[in-house]
This record gives structure tokens, C-alpha cells and sequence, in this order.
């Protein structure tokens, strides 16, 4: 990780060019240092600007791309803050330590934290502008400040006094930031838990929201990068004259990670760069293909260093010997691309030691300290504005495409806009991982699991991105390893293999590998044991309610153990992620093709308590369908290096058509908040497996599930 250190003072500057007005800064209690007066940076925690006007802006902290943070935050702010949500404006927040996503160690966005990790420090920042508003109001009509009450963008006093919350905020900066204000009993929410309607959606819909691919500056030149085939891979030589002596080029330049063509429109760019002749240099990864790939790491198992992901529990081995009957299974998942629907882009003006930064990323500090490092800049003096992304999943906390276009604006010393091809974006991703897991249990006589043996190889994007050391146990590897079953002796291990293929942090990471395998294989293990899947893992659960409670949900409404049509077929999955309870039961059948089709998929869902229902049933729907995909269709192949899958059309995506009618139950919970972003991707693919295996007795271990696999696969 790069990490940046941006002074108070330059902070300030920074967010005051960003938003105008005053800016009042809060902190959370129990926080070191003085509390400060507001209009400072004192902790890394909400920043809300009230301006004369009455309008309320909050610097997200969280970049938007379709997980509705940009009304669920604003959600929080004004519950405490006795606003309507319509009062409140959102604006991207610089990058500053701030901003720091506690549950990350950096202004990230992802891991399914938003939410999670803005529950209370937005709600308390609310609170402290409220009470500091009551506050200011006293003073100035010299009444108790009991008499006084906020609401809805004003302030009211005793014998008709009132004023707007715009006219008390200069006043309100001045007064003690209350180190723990008064908050609100959940039970007397009036915004958080209710369904609210996006905020972005109609700019989006109006086409006035800007993503990166719609900046425009004054002078800007469009660039179009040729990147090695085999990822990884340098330029030996390259002639671009045939490019440069094209219309509209206005220069060609060699960059650290290819040859970028620089001209007046972007298609005289692209077209242009068909027209270099470069020489590479492919590297070590030019051997590589996905079959050797899924060998090295299944190797690694036998090989690689183990470490524990848990303190085993029990005697593994004892039981495994005196077990009625033992299975074993192998799990495998392939690499994955993240194929957001817009392209890797953004737009750089490097004008000697200043530059300004402005596109769609999930990781604000790492870009802006990346380009730094990478210009020999002063981090203070990179200026980053974040727009909408056009999807992420995960590709978007990369710097790559970032430092690219900051790279080509200094060689042209114009403003330009780095954009790539779907080609391009498909063939030079953070791939996800292969994963490969290998489970072995024993059954008593009576079918019950006494022993479990989990083992799992793959590769740390942790190492990569983050620095992890070397044989360090990688917590990102290791998620929903340990399922929540009642089970006496356990053992769970991990391998953490490099493959040399360069990896990244994919929609719900390795949630879906884990919970493939695990949920997979209990499948197996009720199979084995003559038992009903449901009522199988229900006998596991005791003591553990919020997972029997989603499961039985789950199963109840999707109509568990009833007749179905003929033809189809029932599987159901568990699993915790993201402190959220999840189950699903996905209904499938195949088509005259053989290709599994999934009619229905029913989720119960356990998150704790929600700020806005209406996101969690878009986010449930989104993962699910996102999840189909990696469970039914897509894979990145590789042949010498070169990635196959190119662009929709073969990495297909699921269509409106094929999306199942998904059926939401949400549970009502006083809990802390988790995440919802994430964890359904990971648990619809063995509800899906599980599916497939009821209705055809067959048995895939490893995704996707094609119609050719399923022919080339025996029963079970």
C-alpha cells in the first residue's frame, strides 16, 4: 500500500476548492487530542458543509458505483441531524487520512464496509452538528438551550424565535465539539430502516451524472494505449510512424506500461494504434495458461507452506480413523474477470509539479500517492476528483489505468483522457484467483460429521496490493473457510501459492471459493448420510440462531420439500459474510441444450439492522445475478499467456432474459449493520451446484457449470 500524508492545512485548502462555504469537521468520542474547533481536521470522520442557503452537503468519504452509498450515507447524517434526505447534497471527498475507512486501513471502498463502517461515525457526526446548532442558537437569544429544538433545516426557540440551520453555522463553528451528543433510540427513527429512493438515479437517468469516461477539460487530447498481449510484458522496440503520420495524432510516447497514441478525438487514437509495429519483450507469463495454472496451486497443496487459518479444534485425525465412513472432494473455481460495463479511463492534466486527477476509483489515497511516486511528486500536490463509477467490483481499487493517463499528460504536457477498449479491459485485468479446495470429513454411524479436514491453495492479492509479508496468514484467503456447523474436530489450512499471474480483490474475494466448497461438499456429506440437505444442516445449527433463522426462512419460502414441476429441482446454501446471515435456495432445470437454467432463487438475509431496505433488495438482486455468471458461465482461459476471452460476446454476461425471479426476505434486527454488497455472489453458486446435483445426479466441483461439463460429468 502507498500510503499519503496530507497536512491540516493543504487538507483544508483542498476541500474548501471542492466545496465552497464552511466546512465543519467532527470526531468521534473516545478520538485522542483536544476537541477542536469545527472547521478543522481533526479526525477521520464525516465532514458535512452547511451553506447560507440551507444546503447541507456531505463529502462521501465512499465512492458510488451502483451500491447507493450516496443515499445510504446522506441516510445517516440526516437522521441525526433532523434534515429530510432531500436536503442533503453528496460531493466526492478528496483524499486525506480523514477519510480513512477504519475497517480498511485506507479511503477504500469495498469489502462490503460502507455501511458498516459509517454506522456510527456518521450518526454521531449528525448528532454533533445538531447539538452545536442548538448551541449556537442559545447563545444568540441568550435562552435555555433546553427550549431550543432542530428540525428540518431550522432552528426553533421559545415565543416564535427560529432561524435557518445556514444562518447558525458560522456560529455553530465556533462552539465545542460535544465529544458525545445526544442520539437517537432506533425506535425513533424516521429515516434510517425506510425505504428511500435513490438520490443519483435521476441525474443518472437525465444523463447529468458524470462517470470518468464523460470528463472533458479545456485542451484535452484523447489517449489509446497498446499494452503487451501477455500481461506483464515490456516494449523492446516499437516504429510509430505510421501512427504519428495519421490523422489527428498529435504524438506517440512510450510509457512504462506500453505505447500510448495521443490524438485530437479518441477513435483517431484507437485507429492509430492499429497502426503501431511494436516489438515485446513477453516475459515469464508468456508459458502460462489457466490448465497450468490450476495444477501449480493444486500442487501446492501437497507442496506449499501451511498455515492455520483457526487453532484446530479437537483430534482431526483420531476421528478420521474411527469414522464409519469418510469422503474427500475437490473444489475448484477458475480466474475471473471483473468486466465492469465501463471501461478502465481517466483523465490526467500534469502541468510541472501539479497535477489533477479526475475518474472513477475505489482508492483515493492509493491513487493519489501512486501517480506522486510515480512523477517524483509531493503527494499535497496531486489533486484527485472521484466521479461515478460505471461498475467496480473490485478492478477499480487498482492504479494502473490511473498512473497511465497521469504518465502520458506529462509526455504530451496536455490534459488527456486515458481510455481502453473492452479488448483492453477484458485481456489486462487483476484477475480473480484460481482457488482450489480439498475437504475430507468422517460420518458416525448414524451419518452425523465428527471430523472435518478444510484445506484450500490459492494466491494473496494482499501480498500484491498490500505488501502482506510472506507466509503470513492473508485473512482475505480465508473468508466463510470456517462454516457455521457444529461440528467436534476441525481443521481448516491454507496455501497461499503465487501463480505469476497478476490477481485482485474480486466481488465477495474468497467468500466464493470457500463457500462453493463448503457448502458443496455438506451437500455430499447429507447425500452420504441419507438425509435431507435442509434438515441436515438445520441438526448442526444448535446454538447458533441467526444462521437456523435465515435457513428456515429460506427453505419455508421457497416452498422446501413441496412438489415441484417436473424437471427441476431444489438446492440450498448457508453461509456468514460480512457480519450478514445469508441462505439461498436456487430452483433450476435444464433447457433443451443442457444448459442449467435457474428459475427462481430465494434469499433470506440477515444483516443486522439496515438503513435503507429498498438498496439492500437492489444489492441482494445485483450479486445474485453477478454470482450466476461466475457459477454458470464465465472463465478466463489462458494460452501462452494470452487471456482468450476478449469481450461480452465470449465472457457472456447473464441477460435479462435468463435473470430468475428472486424472492427477498429480509430479517428486522437490532444488530450492528453488515455488509450486503458482497455476500450473496458467493452463496448462489452451490445453491446452484446443489441444484444441479438433486436434479441430475451429477456432481460439479468446479465452476462453471456449462452444458458441456454436464456431459462430460458421471452421476454421482
Amino acid at each position: 500500500m502507498t500510503h499519503t500524508h496530507t497536512s491540516r492545512r493543504s487538507f483544508l485548502k483542498t476541500s474548501a476548492a471542492v466545496t465552497g462555504g464552511l466546512m465543519l469537521g467532527f470526531n468521534l468520542p473516545g478520538t485522542l487530542g483536544e476537541a477542536m474547533a469545527a472547521g478543522t481536521v481533526h479526525t477521520p470522520n464525516a465532514w458535512v458543509h452547511i451553506a447560507d442557503n440551507n444546503v447541507i452537503t456531505l463529502l462521501s468519504a465512499r465512492s458510488e458505483m451502483g451500491q447507493g452509498v450516496y443515499t445510504s450515507m446522506p441516510m445517516l447524517i440526516a437522521e441525526e441531524l433532523n434534515v429530510d434526505i432531500s436536503q442533503i447534497k453528496v460531493a466526492a471527498a478528496p483524499p486525506g487520512e480523514v477519510y480513512v475507512n477504519a475497517l480498511l486501513g485506507g479511503q477504500l471502498t469495498g469489502g462490503s464496509t460502507s455501511v458498516r463502517e459509517g454506522w456510527l461515525k456518521l450518526r454521531v457526526a449528525g448528532a454533533q452538528v445538531r447539538e452545536m446548532l442548538i448551541t449556537a442558537a442559545a447563545a444568540r437569544w441568550n435562552v435555555d438551550r433546553d427550549l431550543i429544538k432542530a428540525d428540518k433545516g431550522m432552528i426553533y426557540g421559545p415565543k416564535g424565535l427560529k432561524s435557518t440551520y445556514g444562518d447558525l453555522a458560522q456560529s455553530a463553528a465556533s462552539m465545542p465539539v460535544p465529544e458525545k451528543p445526544p442520539m437517537k433510540d432506533p425506535k425513533d427513527f424516521k429515516i434510517v430502516g425506510k425505504r428511500t429512493k435513490r438520490v443519483d438515479t435521476p441525474a443518472k437517468v437525465n444523463g447529468t451524472a458524470e462517470f470518468g469516461i464523460d470528463v472533458k477539460l479545456p485542451g484535452m487530447v484523447y489517449a489509446s494505449l497498446a499494452q503487451c498481449p501477455v500481461i506483464g510484458g515490456k516494449v523492446k522496440s516499437f516504429d510509430g510512424a505510421k501512427a504519428k503520420a495519421s490523422a489527428g495524432v498529435i504524438d506517440v510516447v512510450q510509457i512504462s506500461d506500453g505505447v500510448a497514441v495521443v490524438a485530437s478525438s479518441w477513435w483517431q487514437a484507437k485507429k492509430a494504434r492499429d497502426l503501431l509495429s511494436i516489438q515485446w519483450d513477453e516475459g515469464a507469463g508468456a508459458a502460462l495458461s489457466d490448465a497450468s495454472v490450476i495444477d501449480g496451486t493444486r500442487q501446492a497443496l501437497k507442496t506449499g507452506k501451511v498455515l492455520e487459518i483457526t487453532k484446530p479444534q479437537g483430534d482431526v485425525a483420531a476421528a478420521l480413523k474411527g469414522a464409519a465412513k469418510v469422503l474427500e472432494a475437490e473444489y475448484v473455481i477458475p480466474m475471473q474477470a471483473h468486466a465492469p460495463l465501463e471501461p478502465m479511463n481517466f483523465t490526467a492534466h500534469v502541468q510541472g509539479n501539479k497535477a489533477l486527477l479526475i475518474g472513477p476509483t475505489q482508492f483515493q489515497q492509493g491513487a493519489q500517492g501512486a501517480v506522486a511516486g510515480a512523477l517524483g511528486l509531493k503527494p499535497e500536490d496531486v489533486t484527485l476528483q472521484t466521479t461515478f463509477l460505471g461498475g467496480g467490483f473490485g478492478r477499480r481499487l487498482e492504479l494502473d489505468f490511473i498512473v497511465q493517463a497521469a504518465e502520458i499528460s506529462k509526455a504530451v504536457n496536455k490534459p488527456v483522457k486515458l481510455l481502453w477498449t473492452r479488448e483492453d479491459d477484458m485481456t489486462h485485468d487483476f484477475y480473480r484467483p484460481v482457488g482450489v479446495n480439498q475437504l475430507k470429513a468422517g460420518l458416525d454411524a448414524s451419518g452425523k460429521p465428527v471430523a472435518l479436514h478444510f484445506k484450500v491453495a490459492s494466491q494473496s492479492v494482499t501480498q500484491r496490493a498490500f505488501g502482506l509479508p510472506k507466509d503470513t496468514m492473508d485473512p482475505f484467503m480465508a473468508e466463510a473457510a470456517v462454516a457455521g456447523y457444529n461440528i467436534a474436530n476441525t481443521q481448516h489450512d491454507l496455501v497461499i501459492h503465487d501463480t505469476g499471474i497478476r490477481v485482485g480483490y474480486w466481488r465477495a474475494v474468497s467468500h466464493n471459493m470457500n463457500a462453493f466448497a463448503n457448502e458443496s461438499f455438506m451437500d455430499e456429506l447429507a447425500k452420504a448420510a441419507g438425509k435431507d440437505p435442509y434438515e441436515y444442516r438445520m441438526s448442526l445449527l444448535a446454538g447458533k440462531p441467526r444462521f437456523a433463522n435465515v435457513l428456515k426462512l429460506a427453505a419455508d419460502k421457497a416452498g422446501w420439500g413441496k412438489p415441484l414441476a417436473k424437471g427441476r429441482a431444489l438446492g440450498i446454501a448457508l453461509m456468514e459474510g460480512y457480519d450478514t446471515y445469508m441462505a439461498q435456495v436456487a430452483e433450476v432445470s435444464l433447457n433443451d441444450s443442457g444448459e442449467v437454467q435457474v428459475h427462481r432463487v430465494t434469499v433470506a438475509a440477515d444483516l443486522g439492522h439496515m438503513v435503507n431496505p429498498d438498496t439492500v433488495e437492489a444489492q441482494l438482486q445485483s450479486s445474485i445475478i453477478f454470482g450466476m455468471g461466475a457459477a454458470l458461465k464465465h472463465q478466463i482461459t489462458m494460452t501462452a499467456g494470452r487471456v482468450q476471452e476478449t469481450n461480452y460476446h465470449n465472457f457472456q454476461p447473464v441477460r435479462m432474459n435468463e435473470a430468475p425471479k428472486i424472492d427477498i426476505v429480509l430479517v428486522k434486527s437490532t444488530e450492528k449493520p453488515g455488509g450486503i454488497g458482497e455476500p450473496a455472489t458467493a452463496v448462489v453458486a452451490p445453491a446452484i451446484a446443489n441444484a444441479v446435483a438433486k436434479l441430475t445426479g451429477k456432481r460439479v466441483r468446479r465452476l462453471p457449470i456449462t452444458a458441456e461439463v454436464l456431459k462430460q460429468t458421471a452421476v454421482a
